[in-house]
């Protein structure tokens, strides 16, 4: 946060717009609190007395928010200048919820991600592949917005709910916010002129915070189909990992796959819980989409297009 703030603080002040920076310090222990403070005293600093992960930290900021577009930003990322500047021309269209840059290296042009396009391997949901285009007059869907930065509709943020913390402590979230838009007929867009930089992240050596870094993730992403599949796609989609995930993963050893799906059973009052509040959204905006439907929409859109792409 040190040396990336400036250069959120320096792209916003070109722009020329009223604006407000708004830090939800999730119960830090490194200084960071007293750095805004004493560095940083006109942003508007809200500090959580006890962790409760990604999903409840920028919900906290979504609320006080007061403008008409929300910037989600990740610490550690360093905006180009020119950031906004290509960001504008989406909200020109009513159904924008929002955009996201292309996410690269500190240094160098290595892009870490950028639109993405997801599949099914029968009821599996996989990202299948990031893609982008220098030819700067398309616009391009992206499955959803990687809050390392998107821009997006506040109204629409709100009206939506915001970031379900099914999902904390963090991966994923992101994700299925972006799939609640998607049914909601909005758009989520990807404008590879807009650039932010994010430090590589690096794995840690203690075995237990490792063990963790696979169970989380992995168990969000359980979560996140187990929210968006109904009916007999979802008996199948169970049917499904527990043969072809679950039991290979256990009998070559990856035992730390068993906290996952027991989290997963645990927490299906939770999950229950949040579909019901996806069908109360959906019926409310009189919308029949589906997680297939979104799927199959940004597949379409890169039919045809001469495109670059790469492997998550």
């Amino acid at each position: 946060m040190h040396e990336s703030l400036p250069y959120t603080y320096q792209a916003i002040k070109d722009t020329g717009i009223d604006y407000e920076i708004i830090i939800v310090d999730d119960c830090s222990t490194d200084g960071s609190v007293e750095f805004i403070r004493d560095d940083y005293p006109q942003a508007i600093l809200v500090v959580n007395p006890e962790t409760k992960g990604f999903s409840h930290a920028y919900n906290k900021g979504i609320e006080i928010a007061r403008y008409e577009l929300i910037l989600l930003l990740d610490a550690g990322i360093k905006l180009s200048p020119d950031y906004f500047e290509h960001q504008w021309k989406y909200f020109l269209r009513w159904d924008t919820f929002g955009v996201m840059g292309r996410i690269a290296d500190m240094e160098g042009d290595h892009i870490q991600e950028a639109a993405q396009v997801a599949k099914f391997n029968g009821f599996k949901l996989e990202i299948d592949y990031f893609y982008y285009t220098n030819e700067g007059t398309d616009r391009l869907l992206t499955f959803y917005l990687s809050t390392a930065n998107a821009l997006i509709d506040a109204e629409k943020l709100k009206n939506i709910g915001g970031f379900y913390e099914l999902f904390s402590p963090f991966y994923c979230a992101d994700i299925d916010l972006s799939i609640r838009a998607w049914q909601l007929k909005w758009t989520c867009y990807y404008e590879h002129n807009a650039v932010c930089r994010r430090q590589v992240p690096t794995s840690t050596k203690n075995h237990e915070a490792a063990e963790m870094e696979k169970v989380i993730p992995y168990r969000n992403w359980l979560y996140l189909q187990a929210l968006h599949l109904n009916g007999f796609k979802l008996i199948a989609w169970y049917f499904q990992i527990t043969i072809t995930e679950l039991l290979p993963k256990l009998i070559t050893g990856q035992t730390w796959v068993w906290k996952s799906y027991k989290d997963l059973f645990e927490n299906r009052d939770s999950i229950k819980a949040y579909k019901e509040r996806i069908k109360s959204l959906l019926q409310k905006n009189d919308s029949r989409k589906t997680i297939f439907n979104v799927v199959e929409k940004i597949r379409n859109s890169v039919k045809n297009k001469n495109l670059i792409s790469f492997k998550p």
